[in-house]
């Protein structure tokens, strides 16, 4: 991957729906060199796939947090399998340390943040939780 492909990929994080000719202008390539590094890129499995990213007028409405979690030996894979049922969480991270998973979570209000976090708390293998509600983003990339 070169820097080219680096300033592509910046591109398609702000707008991963652009056209290829937009993309084009942007980088300053022909259409045809976009397309073939974007099938390169999707070959090699840099690029898994393009999703959406929600405004940020309505993620200002969300409320969030990062729920740590104690797992019980061996149940890794049992909580990761529970928590993935859960759509509040858009995110789950093995991590070193004090805790062994970290959760991103989303909730549109507080009562329904606070029912996420005790599902959370109530799997099976949770050993403990520990929460932390996000109050503004300072960078966001």
């Amino acid at each position: 991957m070169d820097e080219t492909d680096a300033r592509l990929i910046d591109a398609l994080r702000e707008d991963a729906r652009a056209p290829t000719a937009a993309l084009a202008r942007r980088l300053g390539l022909s259409r045809t060199t976009i397309q073939s590094r974007l099938e390169r890129l999707e070959r090699q499995g840099v690029i898994a796939g393009y999703t959406v990213r929600l405004s940020d007028a309505h993620e200002r409405g969300q409320i969030h947090a990062y729920v740590m979690m104690t797992v019980t030996h061996k149940q890794a894979a049992a909580v990761t399998a529970a928590v993935r049922r859960l759509t509040g969480v858009r995110s789950l991270q093995s991590v070193s340390g004090p805790f062994d998973l970290i959760a991103r979570a989303v909730a549109p209000s507080v009562a329904e943040m606070d029912a996420l976090i005790d599902a959370l708390g109530a799997l099976d293998g949770v050993e403990r939780t520990t929460s932390s509600i996000v109050l503004s983003t300072k960078i966001d990339r």
